[in-house]
């Protein structure tokens, strides 16, 4: 299959597999690709297959062919899923965006950036040491962090009261971000998602 020529050609939604983990903080690349696919983007025009061990969905956008990914093989084994299909459709490092979750962000915070470090990050991590390039795009959503106890326990809790609210506002700016990506570029989603919600521009991307 072709893929599409220029900017992102693939975004993959980091999380775990299973009913169990679905409403957890370290699901939410998952819930980003959730997200897209229930209207952010054009919806009916990605079709749903399974390949290199993820859900994949394959459709168009702005006339060019888009693939959106959600590895299957548990977080700390993402690299396994996200470097084969890349290398399958011919897709470079730097043209794939991984939404993932972040616990050094306040809940409701996001962060675009071009490359840099897995920052922690067990997905991450895994998809740089897979590829063995860290120059893909990054869109972190914030979950914060635990006043105590243990941070694994802590990722695949859920939300409750004011954080929940917080966060579902926080996914809906994070599809909006990956579409200004598409859309306008890494640099105009950075100008205008990275402040704290409420301190963007206005001007809305087409």
């Amino acid at each position: 299959m072709a893929a599409a020529t220029g900017g992102v050609k693939l975004i993959v939604g980091l999380g775990n597999p299973g009913p169990e983990y679905a409403s957890s903080r370290h699901n939410a690349g998952f819930m980003v690709i959730e997200r897209l696919l229930a209207g952010v983007l054009p919806s009916g025009r990605f079709l749903e297959s399974h390949a290199a061990d993820s859900r994949v969905f394959t459709g168009r956008y702005r006339s060019r062919m888009l693939v959106l990914q959600m590895p299957l093989t548990y977080m700390n084994l993402s690299g396994c899923a996200v470097a084969p299909l890349s290398r399958r459709l011919g897709i470079a490092s730097e043209e794939i965006l991984v939404v993932s979750d972040d616990l050094d962000l306040p809940v409701g915070r996001l962060r675009l950036r071009r490359g840099g470090s897995d920052g922690g990050h067990n997905g991450l991590k895994s998809i740089i040491a897979e590829l063995g390039d860290a120059g893909f795009q990054r869109l972190r959503v914030g979950i914060g962090r635990p006043d105590g106890g243990n941070a694994v326990d802590y990722v695949l809790s859920g939300f409750s009261g004011e954080e929940e609210k917080t966060f579902d506002t926080a996914l809906n700016r994070a599809a909006e971000a990956v579409k200004t990506v598409l859309g306008s570029g890494m640099t105009a989603a950075m100008n205008r998602f990275n402040a704290a919600p409420g301190d963007e521009t206005e001007n809305k991307q087409p």
